[in-house]
């Protein structure tokens, strides 16, 4: 076993506590634990313990599985007769069994077993991928202790809260367990939490040391331990406990906590005793669902099925209260309906119970008219859904080879949501920027070095007109993360420069001051580094190819190459690592305390600029004018920045400073977190200035054309960024959101009265001040606005204001006078500002909101969006797990939402009204014919006929249409950007547009009915002379519709494909061919249908030419309709379609005339920039 160990490599003191030594008494430990919500009690390798037994824990069988075998059925039901059209339908299926029903209750119930059998065979099947996973997961080996130094393989279902395990690299830890040792000697171990929080960079456990020492199979014969902590929750972050062993009580924390799922690297094996297990563990207690998402299309498809039942019960209503009438008047036998029998009628026609006869036509109405609610709408839906999915998925032009990295639409419910969008807000690093820093410049000692020029600075050139022969000049550096050029400081000159002594403190401090690793290549001695971000791997690689190479780390020091400005040579030295004070956003800084070889004490810090140049001594300030230009100018030309601070200890400050952070961090009181903040404030004061560093966050490709393309598209965008301002705003100019003339609403709380209140610590002051404040610029803001409204403005406004436009009371004007902007940049925005930001944007324009970003930090603005984009980037995949689609570039945006999003849109538009159109056509002449025979209850048509037209005959080309359907094509679309604005005006789901499409129906069943009626009866409908019947006119007018229904279908259709073809055609061929086969069954089967097309419709001309003439007839009125709209009142897709059928698409000058139409005073993007400066130079 000990071949495997690695010694030498102490690692514990890299997050500067020592909870491994420190004992606690009994009152701390017993200060939260055992109270509420801390207590649970682990006896450690006694599986057998009866105490253990009797708690019975959670076992670590996870299901992540919606059904089980038992529950599937019932639940499944449940959720599908949700659904009010499927319980109507239910309760009609029921019904249908009883003396009310016009049909028999096998026809009626045999279409909803299709229907609802169908769903949940999809819910099955979707429900089975998640068993296979759970079982996959369950069935995974891991070492379990089995007594006697034994371990042995046992599936992770199998393990016990208790248990002593042995976990192995590259392997996921099974539960939640404290580590107890590791292969290395001081208990160390790295962690890969991606599967937990998103994060992609290690972190660091540590062992305490009472049981670091066991790291053999053997040393755990005897092993015994209590361990007494908090309750299962789901706060990844935070842990409370502590363990008994040999007598003694030791305090845990987060730092021993291994998570389930979270893998173990560059650790050859650790051992864990389990605590937590199954759906006890935090990441299964995290393992919420999504927020519940639908697209306004459901939404308001449910209003107007509400709308459709409305109707059933107005015309079942009236139709029975002229039953009723018409019923008691066959008292009189001058009106009397002799066929009806009245003397010796049952209750349904009695015309002495004729109310009650009304109540019983009312029920029968609602059955025979229910085909007015199309019954397979919803499964029809999810299943063209399902199939956009797979297309978006399949698109290989969203596909990003660089990563390997394909689109993921993560839920098909809201792809028709993808063609509204009206607003994006948009995160900036790692979304708009690719997050991949390059060390470009710095200042140090009041000189700024670097001679790279950045993006911005050449958008920015471009913009004033000026010369950008400095940006082609520069020669980029082959060194990822490294793009600094100056002959000053690069190949040891800076050993010549004035402050050179101040360079080296710089550089060492970048060496330094980090919690990377590094990665030594042992053929090449080549040195890589895994970094907890990009900006801290920018800074150790830039430190390296400037002569200040790290190259080692054990627990107790950092070891660098540095060049030695008296000899000029190379020479290691090894600095004692004595405490790391760790990065958060509420600090913005991080430090470590080192000894130097000559025995001095530093701290070294670096950190953002609002907490650190507060934190530097007094009158020791040198360089900080300087410093703080530079720093100005850093951000104007788009870079991020850093403080980078040191100061000299004492022994005694520092042995005082330890001992109260020691005590913190093991502390178990509830202000721990403030303890140990208090001590880090004590310790990071007067600091000495060395300089500021400057890194850059380039554009990802094709990010201002994107932009471009989607303002175009009429859609507005929104950056809400953590970045400073001047950073943010330049950006804003190299991606086209800002452009030189827009009118900038800037509002901060950088006032001189705010100031002065800041430095007297009026909290309450400071507040109402800055509100007011706040509340003046919106007004000024929006004043201006209605003042210039022939302009574009730009709002920009800081975090600290942000809080307070956010309030109940400024909200309102808040988006008010950002809606009047042209684009909106927010700085300084914390998580949650973004995904308030995002509620007030969803909630106040009731338009749909795309958010897209992604780092952890987009979560909450993601889930709050009612459409979230992922972005699979270099933070994790955080955000991708809880969006609704994931990209792995921001460019990918502009077709996603200009192709696929308005195909879609467009899709399940049409789809949905041809559905309410083919059901109120087909319905209507149901209603007609019980009209016709005075609402005596009797069907139109034959059983079946009614049962399967939705099913059969007319469901397969609507499918069609919701998939294959295309208006114009993906170049188009991409082309000519404002075809996008049918969508977020929602002109193809419009009321306007529903309303007219079921009047078409009404039409058309009207059209059907009467011709159908007018030219079979009275006359002679065969040569034999006889008649039509009732069968034979209700099969003529059922054929009339299922040709009507799908030849309208073909009408609709602007692209036709051979799946159309087959389905549309095939669905009438499926019509005759039944009509065959059921008519040949027994008359006990086939009933009225028996034999009538063999015998009477197939033989008789007029069949043909009624029908023939009824179909024409039908088809006319939206024939006429469609024309008069395409020539006179044309929408933009008929225009595209026209420039493509006559040529005019290739032809650039028309095509450029026709794009401007997109392009107004408000519009941000590249071609609205260079318009506006062509229309500033037409002026002068």
């Amino acid at each position: 076993m000990t071949a495997g160990k690695k010694r030498g490599l102490h690692l514990s003191k890299l997050y500067s506590f020592r909870c491994r030594r420190a004992l606690v008494k009994d009152d701390d430990l017993g200060s939260r634990i055992g109270g509420p919500g801390f207590s649970r009690v682990v006896y450690c390798n006694e599986s057998n313990n009866q105490e253990s037994i009797l708690r019975s824990y959670a076992s670590n069988y996870v299901r992540t599985t919606k059904y089980t075998a038992v529950t599937f059925f019932p639940k499944s039901l449940f959720e599908q007769f949700r659904r009010v059209a499927n319980f109507y339908f239910l309760v009609a299926g029921i019904l249908s069994f009883t003396p009310l029903a016009p049909y028999s209750g096998t026809s009626a119930i045999i279409p909803l077993f299709i229907v609802i059998g169908f769903s949940m065979l999809k819910e099955a099947i979707e429900d089975w991928r998640r068993k296979q996973q759970d079982i996959e997961v369950n069935n995974r080996k891991v070492l379990i202790h089995g007594g006697g130094g034994f371990f042995e393989g046992l599936a992770w279902k199998d393990l016990k809260v208790g248990d002593i395990v042995k976990v192995e690299k590259d392997e996921f830890f099974p539960a939640d367990m404290v580590l107890l040792s590791s292969s290395y000697e001081d208990g160390v171990c790295y962690v890969e939490t991606m599967n937990l929080d998103g994060e992609t960079n290690l972190k660091l456990k540590q062992a305490l040391e009472a049981t670091l020492s066991k790291t053999e199979n053997g040393d755990f014969v005897d092993f015994r331990a209590l361990i007494k902590c908090e309750d299962p929750n789901a706060n990844l972050y935070s842990f409370v406990g502590g363990m008994e062993y040999n007598e003694e009580k030791h305090p845990l924390s987060p730092q021993q906590l291994l998570l389930r799922d979270s893998k173990l690297r560059n650790t050859e094996y650790i051992y864990g005793a389990v605590i937590f297990t199954g759906h006890d563990t935090k990441v299964m207690q995290n393992s919420t669902a999504p927020p519940s998402k639908r697209s306004n299309i459901e939404k308001k498809m449910d209003r107007i099925i509400y709308m459709l039942f409305g109707l059933l019960f107005l015309i079942a209503f009236g139709g029975s209260v002229y039953f009723g009438i018409i019923t008691r008047r066959d008292l009189n036998r001058g009106n009397q309906r002799w066929y009806l029998h009245p003397d010796n009628s049952t209750v349904f026609f009695d015309p002495h119970r004729a109310p009650v006869a009304a109540i019983y036509h009312f029920l029968t109405a609602l059955l025979l008219y229910g085909s007015v609610i199309p019954i397979s709408l919803y499964v029809s839906i999810e299943i063209v859904k399902l199939l956009q999915t797979i297309f978006i998925n399949q698109d290989v032009h969203m596909y990003y080879e660089e990563t390997d990295k394909p689109p993921r639409a993560r839920t098909s419910n809201l792809m028709e949501e993808l063609g509204q969008v009206d607003t994006i807000l948009s995160d900036k690093t790692g979304t708009l920027t690719c997050n991949s820093m390059e060390f470009i410049r710095c200042s140090i000692a009041g000189t700024a070095y670097g001679r790279g020029v950045t993006e911005v600075e050449g958008a920015m050139a471009k913009r004033d007109g000026t010369s950008t022969i400095a940006v082609e000049s520069h020669k980029k550096s082959s060194v990822k993360g490294y793009n600094f050029d100056d002959e000053r400081i690069v190949k040891g000159n800076w050993i010549k420069e004035k402050h050179s002594h101040t360079i080296q403190k710089f550089f060492q401090l970048l060496a330094i001051c980090h919690t990377a690793i590094p990665d030594v290549d042992e053929k090449t001695k080549n040195v890589t580094y895994e970094a907890e971000s990009p900006d801290e791997a920018a800074f150790v690689i830039a430190a390296r190819e400037l002569g200040f190479e790290f190259f080692k780390r054990t627990q107790t020091s950092v070891s660098v190459y540095e060049l030695d400005p008296a000899s000029g040579e190379r020479v290691e030295r090894v600095y004692s690592l004595l405490n790391v004070l760790e990065f958060n956003s509420a600090r913005k800084r991080m430090s470590v305390i080192v000894r130097d070889e000559d025995g001095k004490l530093l701290l070294l810090c670096k950190g953002a600029d609002s907490v650190m140049f507060e934190r530097l001594a007094k009158n020791r300030e040198k360089f900080e004018k300087a410093t703080k230009q530079h720093v100005d100018e850093y951000a104007d030309a788009g870079l991020r920045t850093l403080i980078l601070a040191y100061r000299d200890l004492n022994e005694e400050e520092y042995n005082a400073f330890n001992e109260k952070f020691s005590s913190a961090k093991n502390s178990l009181t509830v202000d721990r977190d403030s303890q140990v903040e208090e001590a880090m404030e004590q310790i990071e004061k007067d600091l000495i200035l060395l300089g500021a560093t400057a890194v850059e966050d380039k554009l990802q490709e094709g990010v201002p054309e994107c932009i471009d393309k989607l303002a175009q598209a009429g859609i507005k965008i929104w950056v809400l960024t953590g970045d400073k301002m001047e950073t943010a705003i330049n950006i804003g100019y190299a991606c086209s959101l800002l452009r030189h003339g827009m009118r900038q609403i800037v509002i901060t709380l950088g006032q001189p009265e705010i100031i002065a209140l800041e430095k007297e610590g009026d909290k309450l002051a400071i507040s109402q001040a800055s509100k007011r404040s706040v509340i003046q610029q919106i007004s000024d803001g929006k004043a201006d606005v209605s003042k210039h409204s022939s302009d574009a403005f730009a709002l920009i406004i800081d975090g600290k204001s942000l809080t307070y436009a956010l309030e109940d009371e400024v909200k309102n004007m808040f988006l008010g006078l950002a809606i009047g902007c042209a684009s909106v940049i927010c700085c300084r925005s914390s998580p949650k500002q973004k995904a308030l930001v995002t509620r007030l944007v969803k909630e106040g324009t009731k338009k749909t909101i795309l958010g897209i970003g992604d780092g952890a930090n987009d979560v909450g603005m993601l889930q709050e969006a009612d459409i979230g984009i992922g972005i699979s980037g270099v933070e994790g995949m955080q955000a991708v797990m809880s969006s609704d689609v994931a990209i792995a570039q921001f460019r990918f945006l502009e077709r996603l939402l200009l192709v696929h999003g308005h195909w879609c849109y467009r899709r399940i538009s049409s789809m949905i009204c041809y559905f309410f159109y083919k059901n109120l056509a087909y319905g209507f002449t149901i209603f007609f014919y019980e009209a016709f025979t005075t609402f005596s209850g009797q069907p139109a048509y034959n059983d079946w006929y009614l049962s399967l037209y939705n099913v059969f005959f007319t469901s397969l080309p609507v499918i069609a249409l919701g998939v294959f359907d295309q208006d114009v094509s993906a170049r188009y679309c991409l082309k000519f950007p404002l075809l996008y604005q049918e969508g977020i005006q929602n002109v193809l789901f419009s009321w306007r547009r529903i309303i007219g499409w079921m009047i078409n129906g009404i039409i058309t069943a009207v059209i059907i009915f009467s011709f159908s009626t007018i030219a079979l009866t009275p006359q002679a409908f065969n040569a034999d002379g006889k008649p039509a019947d009732y069968q034979i006119l209700g099969a003529t007018m059922y054929t009339s519709v299922v040709w009507v229904a799908n030849c309208q279908m073909a009408l609709a259709i602007t692209y036709f494909t051979l799946i159309q073809h087959i389905f549309i055609w095939g669905g009438i061929v499926v019509w005759y061919l039944f009509l065959l086969a059921y008519g040949s069954l027994s008359p006990d089967i086939s009933t009225t249908a028996y034999r009538v097309f063999v015998e009477t419709l197939a033989p008789t001309p007029a069949f043909y030419v009624v029908t023939f003439l009824v179909i024409i007839s039908a088809l006319v009125p939206y024939f006429v309709y469609d024309c008069i709209q395409t020539w006179f009142f044309p929408m933009y897709h008929t225009v595209l379609q026209r420039m493509a059928h006559d040529g005019r698409a290739e032809d650039p000058e028309y095509c450029k005339k026709e794009r401007q139409k997109s392009v107004r005073h408000t519009t941000v993007g590249i071609t609205a920039r260079s318009m506006a400066r062509d229309t500033s130079q037409r002026r002068y």
